[in-house]
């Protein structure tokens, strides 16, 4: 990624212009966003990616990406910002001790987990994900770093979905959005 200072008006274009809206999917009344387009155009990828990384601010020591799609731009973003890179995954996909939190999501419940060892106590985080749309996710992930102790700095996210309300189960925590949707 280069030096520059992003353009987060066209960076914020360029997510409205590539990300797809897919009705009914995964189940019916749900309106999914689709970062498919976006992460095949390399040119926007990378605008994306430098915008998000800007916005985190401070010095970062760890991203972490939430499954699935929070990987795809946690990786590049940490690159960026040189950090390490945290996954955060879904129960059962970790070999070894892990720590775990469940949540409610839009359509269901789930649980999430990561390996304590690999975040250090007091070591700054940054999440990221593609979609803020409830908030469950996030504010699990939030649970999950803080109680291996680490200090969340802030959540970045490609699009945020205001009337789904999450931003409210985030706390005092500093949130961006490229784009938000009322």
């Amino acid at each position: 990624m280069s030096g520059r200072t992003p353009d987060l008006e066209a960076a914020a274009r360029r997510v409205d212009d590539l990300v797809r809206l897919v009705p009914d999917f995964p189940e019916p009344g749900v309106l999914f966003r689709d970062i498919t387009p976006l992460l095949a155009d390399a040119d926007a990828f990378a605008q994306v990616c430098e915008a998000l990384a800007v916005q985190a601010g401070g010095p970062i020591d760890l991203v972490a990406g939430m499954e699935a799609r929070g990987f795809l731009l946690a990786a590049p973003i940490a690159v960026h910002l040189g950090a390490g890179l945290i996954p955060v995954r879904k129960a059962g996909k970790l070999p070894g001790p892990s720590v775990s939190e469940s949540y409610s999501l839009e359509y269901g419940d789930a649980t999430i987990e990561l390996h304590p060892s690999t975040v250090p106590a007091g070591s700054r985080v940054l999440i990221v994900d593609d979609v803020l749309a409830t908030g469950g996710t996030a504010a699990a992930t939030i649970r999950l770093l803080e109680h291996c102790g680490a200090e969340v700095v802030g959540l970045s996210f490609l699009v945020e979905l205001e009337a789904l309300g999450g931003r409210a189960l985030l706390g005092d925590h500093a949130v961006h959005a490229l784009v938000a949707v009322p």
